[in-house]
């Protein structure tokens, strides 16, 4: 139920308003009543109501005073006014403090009940601003893991996996209740974006992703899902195509790919299938190029990596631990020791001197 207050001195004007006001019906009840407008900032305060009704003229904190001071301390609250003077000022002070309506004495019932009304659709439409925003925020936040998702199983030429990715993803928002159009198309476009950096990533055109669309796929989760799934489908195919028919293996190519996905587990057999070529031939012509087996060439960026984000003090070394591919910041800690001959704690010590 929305929470309201009535200020006025009169107790006959506040009986009027209850009265009058069909509070069932807008949703709402009267959780106080205040006298004066001192009286009225503890409720507020206390009991948070969403709409205040006052008159303007009482003694002490008059409707003026009040007005200020909730613009100051409580900006979301819907505020009515009501007074017995049709006087220019009182209604110029109620614009600018932002009140939702000016009613006079002697009160309308239709016109107290249409305001009611208003106040009751502002909230709703605020509350309901609020929800979506809290969604977005929370799909957002989803949204990172599942690109790291998709890119991992992209960058494996994985197309199973990638189409029981975007099955899963409709499915969760479907749950969610996230099947706005408007956030549906913030999804489209933040895995459209992502899918484009893949594609220059892999030195392919990613024009195409551009192309128009004729609206169906913000029907549904399912129908933005099967439309995101298409366009990754498309793009695949055109990575497989390229890597197919090239007629060496590119080394440079190799070393780019490890070194965009050191933080993650690459593994040989992960890297050999996306080159078409076998995992003894990718480690043996690793190793002939640059004297280290992939293993320690990961390892090696990784503990670079690390190195020269333990310089940033604002980075707990936790943070640099997942940052450069450890969910274990103990076994973290052993490898760095390991490498460098000093703890990561050390080294940051270390570059204070």
């Amino acid at each position: 139920m929305i929470k309201v207050m009535l200020v006025d001195d009169e107790s006959w004007g506040r009986d009027i308003v209850r009265t009058f006001g069909r509070w069932e019906e807008h949703g709402m009840e009267i959780v106080a009543e205040a006298e004066d407008g001192e009286e009225a900032l503890r409720l507020a305060e206390e009991q948070k109501p969403q709409v205040i009704i006052t008159d303007m003229r009482m003694p002490g904190m008059d409707g003026v005073k009040l007005l200020n001071e909730l613009h100051e301390r409580l900006p979301h609250i819907q505020i009515v006014v009501i007074s017995g003077y049709d006087d220019f000022k009182y209604m110029q002070h109620a614009i600018r403090c932002q009140a939702i309506d000016y009613l006079l004495k002697p009160i309308d019932p239709k016109e107290l009940n249409a305001v009611l009304a208003r106040c009751a659709a502002g909230l709703a439409a605020a509350e309901e601003s609020r929800r979506l925003l809290t969604l977005d925020l929370e799909w957002l936040l989803s949204l990172t893991s599942m690109k790291q998702r998709l890119r991992a199983r992209f960058n494996e030429l994985d197309r199973e996996g990638l189409l029981e990715l975007f099955g899963e993803l409709a499915s969760d928002m479907e749950s969610s209740g996230a099947g706005k159009p408007q956030l549906l198309e913030r999804v489209i476009q933040e895995l459209l974006l992502m899918l484009k950096e893949l594609l220059l990533a892999n030195s392919l055109e990613a024009n195409a992703m551009d192309g128009a669309r004729d609206g169906a796929e913000l029907a549904s989760c399912a129908n933005a899902a099967a439309y995101l799934a298409a366009r990754y489908e498309e793009a695949l195919e055109q990575l497989i195509q390229q890597r197919k028919f090239k007629k060496r293996l590119n080394l440079d190519e190799v070393r780019q790919y490890m070194e965009a996905r050191f933080a993650e587990p690459i593994s040989l057999e992960q890297v050999a299938r996306a080159f078409f070529v076998s995992k003894e031939y990718l480690s043996k012509t690793f190793k002939q190029e640059y004297g280290c087996n992939m293993t320690d060439y990961i390892l090696q960026l990784r503990m670079e990596k690390a190195r020269e984000w333990l310089l940033d003090e604002k980075l707990p070394i936790k943070t640099v631990a997942e940052m450069a591919g450890y969910e274990d910041v103990t076994y973290f800690y052993r490898v760095f020791k390991k490498h460098f001959g000093i703890a990561p704690g050390e080294m940051r010590r270390g570059s204070e001197n």
